[in-house]
């Protein structure tokens, strides 16, 4: 019987120690940030699916199903009547909707992150005052913890909510022109 080959080829030992130290790093930040950093981290993480998705639809997805719609428009006999009217009406709802479609929580969650960074503050704050209660001033060290607890986290959700709502903006600035040419090519 032939010996099983591993999925991955070996990687070199210097490579796998440096990997090990970039996630040694990684962890320790996250360790200085405290639980609520890693909750703005897969908030993030959440806000950039959703961000990409939605760049990804408008890019590649969206022309494809506006052309779809329009054509089906065309190719209809009654294009004047009432009916075909509150038709027509259906069909652009139906894309405004879908273009819409995660604006809402992209909204959502860059105004939950700062809040969340706050949190971290808080949070920072009463392990500060924790260290104090206990060894008074002179422990700079368990202060400093408390102060890297308290900054982390409201520094990534800041950033992050500050990217986030350019990149909303953008997204609906970009929704609201594609509707307008949709419009404008069902009137064509």
């Amino acid at each position: 019987m032939k010996k099983a080959q591993p999925l991955l080829p070996c990687l070199p030992r210097e490579t796998k120690n440096n990997m090990l130290d970039q996630i040694d790093i990684m962890l320790e930040f996250f360790g200085k940030g405290g639980p609520v950093l890693i909750g703005v981290f897969f908030l993030s993480l959440l806000l950039w699916i959703l961000i990409l998705e939605r760049y990804w639809y408008i890019f590649r997805v969206y022309p494809k199903t506006l052309e779809e719609i329009v054509n089906k428009w065309h190719f209809r006999e009654d294009q004047s009547s009432l009916y075909a009217y509150k038709i027509r009406d259906s069909l652009l709802t139906e894309l405004s909707i879908e273009l819409k479609h995660n604006l809402a929580p992209i909204k959502a969650i860059t105004a939950v992150l700062p809040l969340l960074g706050l949190l971290g503050t808080v949070t920072g704050m009463i392990a500060i005052f924790d260290v104090m209660n206990v060894f008074g001033t002179g422990n700079a060290r368990g202060m400093a913890d408390g102060i890297s607890r308290a900054l982390l986290p409201t520094t990534a959700g800041l950033v992050t909510s500050i990217i986030g709502i350019y990149i909303g903006s953008d997204l609906s600035n970009r929704v609201k022109n594609k509707e307008l040419k949709a419009k404008e090519q069902f009137s064509n």
